[in-house]
């Protein structure tokens, strides 16, 4: 494929300043520059520079191979089996270095996708290696202008995302490219282009040939990004979100009572603004939401069959849970946590003698509480039990033993009144 001169975007006419590039960052691209290798800034960094906004991390790329890298930094480590990269550890911040890709070798995909990409090449090969124009603008430290071989300042400032390439084989050499699309329009406030857009609806069915692992950390960075809401309606939208969670996709196709299901869509609200506010949101408590309407289903199914409410909950938590894992993986140390999230939610319903106070002490309590209160937010009739959850915290310890002193009162049974039976007479 005959390459295009790049565009060159002189200091003078972008705005990006080595003030806004972290320290540790500079370090990487002088040390490998005052080495004799090409060292550049690539990927969000660059892109988020030059939209103002702060890079949640900096990628460096370069000609230097490996090992190379490693030579020249103590602190690297080589990771990747794929394709070889260097971290670079300065205190708690990791900088990515990778060596320039080039295309991969014929023989090493696998029905259109690339199992490995151990190939290296040369600044432009890297280029059109990259998946979409914006994530392919590379800041150079020699002279701190921008290079573009794909337009992609053109597309920066359309506010449009284009895959590089043809669209199709960009998808099927690796079918994540889609969730980054979605992840990346999101975040962004971004347009499709319709090339871009139109395969993903035909190629949405690809995600099953991932493994479930790489799909949970991909999860992950969709709705913990601060966009959770845009990028659910955006996976539903492209028909991603069933092949993701199918069985909440299933329980959000019906109505409850001619109204459409809402829990999910609150929960992932106050995700967005938990993250705003800057409060932290585990990937537990965002999993047991994602999967609640199932679970609360087959909950419901259980008990019209005369299962108690407590086993029926555990059942439909297992089925629901078992299911899932065979589109995306959930390590235990989420899955035990989500499961403590659910099966204290009956719990709630139970406010006499001392359960309530043996529920306040439940290491999982504060999130139960918190999922009960995103129940009754989303229509569930819970308000009551909420307000009365909400006051029982508020109050001091001597009110709440008073209170379940009195409740347990009023469930102990008044003693019989003895009557004495009257003694049979002697006398003759």
């Amino acid at each position: 494929m005959a390459i295009d001169p790049p565009t060159i975007i002189p200091r003078s006419e972008h705005v990006i300043s080595r003030a806004n590039i972290s320290e540790p960052a500079l370090n990487v691209l002088y040390r490998l520059k005052k080495a004799g290798f090409s060292a550049y800034l690539v990927g969000g960094c660059v892109r988020d520079l030059l939209l103002g906004r702060e890079p949640k991390d900096f990628d460096v790329t370069t000609d230097a191979r490996p090992e190379q890298i490693r030579d020249l930094f103590r602190s690297c480590r080589l990771v990747g089996r794929r394709f070889r990269l260097a971290h670079l550890r300065f205190g708690r911040e990791i900088i990515e270095t990778a060596t320039f890709r080039g295309p991969p070798e014929e023989g090493l995909s696998e029905n259109g996708r690339i199992v490995s990409d151990n190939v290296y090449g040369t600044l432009e090969q890297d280029a059109w290696r990259r998946d979409f124009s914006v994530n392919a603008l590379y800041y150079n430290i020699r002279d701190f202008s921008v290079v573009d071989y794909t337009r992609g300042m053109e597309d920066l400032e359309a506010g449009r995302l284009r895959l590089i390439g043809d669209p199709v084989t960009r998808y099927r050499e690796d079918p994540v490219r889609m969730l980054r699309a979605v992840r990346f329009a999101a975040k962004l406030g971004f347009t499709l282009h319709p090339d871009s857009e139109t395969p993903i609806w035909e190629l949405a069915p690809s995600l099953q040939e991932i493994p479930s692992a790489r799909l949970f950390e991909e999860i992950l960075k969709l709705f913990l990004g601060g966009c959770a809401v845009q990028t659910f309606e955006l996976l539903r939208r492209f028909n991603l979100f069933r092949w993701l969670f199918p069985q909440t996709e299933a329980c959000l196709g019906e109505e409850e009572q001619g109204f459409p299901r809402i829990f999910l869509a609150q929960a992932l609200n106050n995700t967005d603004a938990r993250i705003a506010a800057g409060k932290p949101v585990t990937p537990a408590f965002l999993f047991a939401a994602l999967l609640w309407e199932p679970v609360r289903k087959l909950t419901e199914r259980y008990q019209q069959e005369g299962v108690p409410e407590f086993q029926a909950m555990r059942e439909a938590a297992e089925a629901v849970l078992a299911n899932q894992t065979n589109h995306v993986a959930l390590p235990r140390r989420f899955s035990l946590p989500m499961r403590e999230i659910w099966y204290l939610q009956p719990r709630f319903a139970y406010r006499r003698g001392k359960r309530p106070l043996r529920l306040l002490q439940h290491p999982r309590f504060r999130a139960a509480y918190d999922f009960l209160l995103l129940r009754a937010q989303s229509g569930e009739d819970q308000g009551e039990l909420c307000q009365w959850w909400t006051e029982f915290q508020e109050m001091g310890e001597k009110e709440r033993l008073r209170l379940v002193r009195v409740s347990t009162k009023s469930r102990r049974r008044k003693p019989r009144k003895r009557v004495d039976k009257p003694v049979a007479s002697t006398e003759v």
